[in-house]
């Protein structure tokens, strides 16, 4: 009886250990002293030093890259985190974007996941330029990669270096470089990549900033995807090549089904009105003024377009090129 209660200890054990090494194949190695904080969609490990993440990560399925609901806009500290995480008066007039380290868009999916993306503990300091230009373009490219193999291994933070500057109260760190690390099973094998860019205006192709994880384990001191089988790690983590991976996208998420509501486009007509159309894209314009994306007089000041919680419009004036105040990017 005990020989057959200790097999069965011994099974239970292991079918654990390959559950376990299914479900978070994306986590870091991480300390019993660090702080790890487990939300719905995704884990991160807060530093408290810099208010902020060194990582975020996920897995994202291609049925997740469905959008199913609004973009919430409701940013708010977060109450797992023991030490208190940044506040809005951290980047209130800082000039920096709350920029996602796991993208709002990949949270689409679901509700609860949606809504904690906008914890503080998701947000780092971002040069408005980056966060909406190769920042963006590269987490489109991740949901891409997703669509195309089914699901995607996402860890993402920043890199901050010394001497850095700060922001607000808080003093939240302004990192100088944000990385992503990706690893897709395939066929019994893995691919691996990883990106490394710098805080700042880019209009460089995204093969620019590819080098790999083994590259950005000896930049970060992470210790990425550790449950990969020994005898295959060093081999899938010394990958680079980006002829490796499907640069194709396939899929326009913008026609995607979706559950989310439908605002009026904030672009200009011939006649100096305001767009009647309505879109659900991101950037708030419809397919006939995106090209008015970014392009708007820096010293227009115009309504915010994003809405409350209330569900009514925002009351407050913004000059900045998204259509959005402070408080709603």
């Amino acid at each position: 009886m005990i020989h057959c209660f200790k097999t069965l200890l011994t099974f239970l054990f292991v079918l654990f250990s390959l559950l376990s090494f299914g479900q978070e194949l994306y986590l870091p190695a991480f300390d019993s002293t660090d702080q790890i904080i487990r939300h719905y969609a995704f884990t991160l490990q807060y530093n408290e030093e810099y208010e902020q993440a060194d990582w975020v990560a996920y897995e994202l399925t291609s049925n997740e890259c469905i959008p199913r609901v609004k973009r919430s806009d409701n940013f708010k500290s977060d109450p797992k985190v023991i030490t208190s995480s940044a506040e809005d008066e951290d980047y209130k007039g800082s000039g920096y974007d709350r920029g996602h380290i796991a993208p709002a868009a990949d949270m689409a999916w679901d509700l609860r996941a949606m809504h904690e993306s906008f914890f503080y503990s998701n947000m780092s300091p971002q040069d408005p330029s980056f966060n909406r230009g190769i920042w963006k373009k590269l987490e489109a490219q991740v949901r891409s990669w997703a669509m195309h193999y089914r699901r995607v291994q996402v860890v993402s933070g920043p890199i901050i270096e010394n001497p850095y500057s700060s922001i607000g109260p808080n003093e939240v760190a302004i990192p100088q470089y944000y990385y992503k690390a990706l690893l897709i099973e395939q066929d019994s094998s893995y691919l691996s990549l990883a990106f490394i860019l710098p805080n700042q205006r880019s209009s460089d192709g995204l093969e620019t900033f590819i080098v790999s994880v083994n590259d950005l384990e000896s930049r970060t001191k992470i210790d990425f995807f550790p449950l990969l089988p020994d005898s295959i790690e060093e081999q899938v983590e010394a990958q680079k090549d980006p002829k490796l991976w499907n640069w194709e996208s396939e899929y326009d998420f913008e026609s995607a089904p979706s559950e989310s509501i439908a605002e009026r486009c904030k672009g200009t007509t011939l006649t100096g009105r305001q767009c009647k159309n309505r879109t659900r894209h991101e950037s708030g314009y419809c397919h006939h003024h995106r090209d008015q994306e970014n392009t708007q007089p820096a010293s227009e000041t115009s309504q915010c377009t994003a809405t409350t919680q209330s569900g009514s419009r925002c009351k407050r004036t913004t000059k900045d090129s998204s259509g959005r105040c402070w408080q709603h990017q």
